[in-house]
């Protein structure tokens, strides 16, 4: 593959190894080949067969995203966006989640939506948990991204007969044939022609997968050497259901069965045995992820649409948890998430000062990076991927910009984002997707919703139509 080279940027953010941190570097040449970075500095001197002009631009890493649900989330706009049950102190993962989801037909354009809105926000790495689905694989590659595939596996469904109690239907041996299929995507995806997939071991959530599920993808995993994920300490009935089975907090659980350490991701990790709403009588768990190097996937956007919240990001970073920030719904727009994960944090601690943007950036980059065992990905550096995006300073929303990320982030968000590439590869120009046809396949998905909603009745405890369960903001006339 040639060299490309961005000269002359008017700012990167790049990586300083020797102090482990980013930082704005002015005037700066980035140039790569074959999917790697070979020069980050001033006054490349190098051969270049294609130069790109950096003026007016400022070049930073692709964003990491460790923990979305692409082929299903899509769907769920304009369903759960005011959707809560009161009987499981608003969450909606009980009762409403298993109702709104896509079907087969579906499913392809959930993916190519989601992925787009990635990309056009700045990612170039995602972690995809979704169930499996025919042509999963080849559709990932077609999208330009470096993804984490995390086929999710579990040993029981949870389900509700009346709203406000939780029921568990176990199939113990389907959880491990699930699982073994998991692991046999995982090789596959590994060996993509794409060479951008790579996998990660997936039990779905705590209280669906037995303890021995739980051990036993722990141990593939660490065999593997790949990440590991769970959902856990993601609401109050699960809260309570794990302390009623075990007598200790879904942390404290994972902890007594040896599943927390630097491989590992809770996913979301919120209720935590010192949280207002999930009181307990140790006060020891955010300080188990932090000894044992566990990093918590933050996804704030879909808890906050109920009325929940971490409690909060600045805390569980000054007590040493390594964070990463996810889009576990829609829209799937990297930068407004990352926004409201700075403000939910700044008004849960009441202080401004709670969270800074380089942590917050820090999340975002390395610390997702970090999560899915990769140094080559969230920073700016020889030797690193050439995963960059590219984003015009001189958009008026961006300006002043004298702090150009604060400017991207709080202001101008995914609008200011004028390029993406991926592995070296352009996949993104002028707010164009343009390894898939987002456009087509939102309209897709705007048909789809229509046949889904039609189906709605039949999988709810109470046989409640879309309207009865989500009624439209207003009457239609």
């Amino acid at each position: 593959m040639p060299i490309t080279l961005i000269r002359r940027a008017d700012v990167a953010i790049v990586w300083d190894a020797a102090l482990g941190r980013h930082e704005y570097l002015a005037e700066a040449d980035l140039a790569f080949e074959d999917g790697k970075l070979i020069f980050v500095g001033r006054d490349y001197a190098g051969p270049a067969e294609t130069t790109r002009s950096g003026s007016g631009l400022m070049v930073m890493p692709g964003l990491v995203n460790i923990h979305s649900h692409p082929s299903s989330e899509p769907m769920n706009k304009g369903f759960t966006d005011e959707v809560g049950s009161p009987g499981f102190y608003n969450s909606s993962l009980y009762e409403y989640l298993p109702i709104f989801r896509a079907d087969a037909e579906a499913i392809p354009s959930c993916v190519r939506v989601a992925l787009s809105e990635l990309l056009l926000s700045g990612v170039t790495t995602v972690a995809d948990l979704s169930m499996a689905h025919p042509g999963w694989l080849d559709l990932l590659g077609e999208s330009g991204m470096r993804v984490c595939i995390a086929p999710m596996f579990r040993s029981g469904r949870w389900y509700t007969k009346n709203g406000h109690v939780v029921e568990y239907e176990w199939n113990a041996a389907a959880g491990e044939k699930a699982m073994a299929e998991a692991l046999s995507l995982i090789e596959r995806a590994e060996q993509h022609d794409s060479g951008r997939l790579f996998g990660m071991v997936v039990p779905a959530q705590i209280d669906t997968c037995t303890p021995e599920l739980l051990r036993d993808s722990f141990a593939e995993a660490t065999a593997r050497g790949v990440s590991w994920q769970v959902h856990a300490a993601q609401a109050v009935s699960e809260f309570h259901e794990i302390t009623r089975r075990h007598g200790f907090t879904p942390i404290g659980w994972l902890h007594e069965l040896g599943l927390l350490s630097e491989r590992s991701i809770i996913g979301h990790g919120i209720f935590l045995d010192d949280h207002p709403s999930t009181p307990w009588h140790t006060k020891r768990d955010l300080d188990l992820l932090a000894e044992t190097g566990t990093t918590v996937a933050h996804c704030p956007t879909v808890f906050a649409r109920r009325g929940i919240t971490l409690k909060h990001l600045g805390r569980y970073k000054r007590g040493g948890v390594n964070m990463g920030i996810g889009t576990d719904t829609y829209p799937h727009n990297m930068l407004d998430e990352m926004r409201l994960a700075a403000y939910l944090a700044r008004t849960q601690a009441t202080d401004p000062h709670s969270l800074t943007t380089t942590e917050l950036f820090e999340a975002a980059t390395t610390g997702g990076a970090r999560a899915l065992g990769r140094e080559d990905i969230g920073r700016l550096a020889a030797g690193c991927r050439a995963d960059l995006v590219l984003v015009d300073i001189t958009h008026p929303m961006m300006r002043p910009a004298r702090d150009p990320l604060r400017s991207l982030i709080y202001a101008a968000g995914d609008r200011a984002v004028r390029a993406v590439y991926v592995d070296g590869q352009q996949v993104v120009e002028d707010g164009r997707v343009l390894t898939m046809d987002y456009p087509a396949a939102a309209a897709a998905l705007h048909e789809a919703q229509a046949r889904v909603a039609g189906r709605v009745p039949q999988y709810d405890w109470a046989h409640r139509s879309a309207d009865q369960l989500s009624p439209p903001t207003f009457t239609w006339r």
